[in-house]
């Protein structure tokens, strides 16, 4: 048996900032925006390379959804976007305008740095080690 996860729901307050943040400045592949009838949109974005998982982005929708914005997993990063060049891509992100909350660091784990998205929600750019 082969399983994968396929989409991960991203909810925001709008389907262009957000393909504008994650394709323009985190390089991600817009692969879907297709108009669903309603305001509603399906959009699908996925980082350069990615075979299987993806974001499906969503558009906030009623008074729970938008409280929800950037604090989907309680504060804690959400996101872990790995690369096999740290270096490069943090440079390349911090010239595109993203906000790191924190200097990179050498963790057993790999190198890290913490950085938000324009929703506030938190990712690490990783390059696993070894």
């Amino acid at each position: 048996m082969h399983q994968t996860i396929a989409r991960i729901t991203l909810v925001v307050p709008d389907y262009d900032q957000a393909i504008a943040f994650y394709r323009d400045s985190l390089g991600f592949e817009l692969l879907d925006d297709l108009d669903m009838g309603g305001g509603k949109r399906w959009v699908v974005l996925r980082p350069r390379g990615a075979r299987e998982t993806a974001l499906l982005i969503a558009k906030a929708e009623g008074a729970a959804q938008v409280a929800a914005i950037g604090n989907q997993t309680g504060g804690r990063v959400a996101f872990f976007l790995h690369t096999d060049d740290f270096a490069r891509d943090h440079a390349a992100m911090l010239t595109k305008g993203v906000t790191f909350l924190e200097e990179p660091r050498h963790e057993p784990y790999g190198i890290v740095a913490v950085f938000a998205d324009p929703f506030g929600n938190l990712w690490d750019l990783l390059q696993p080690a070894g």
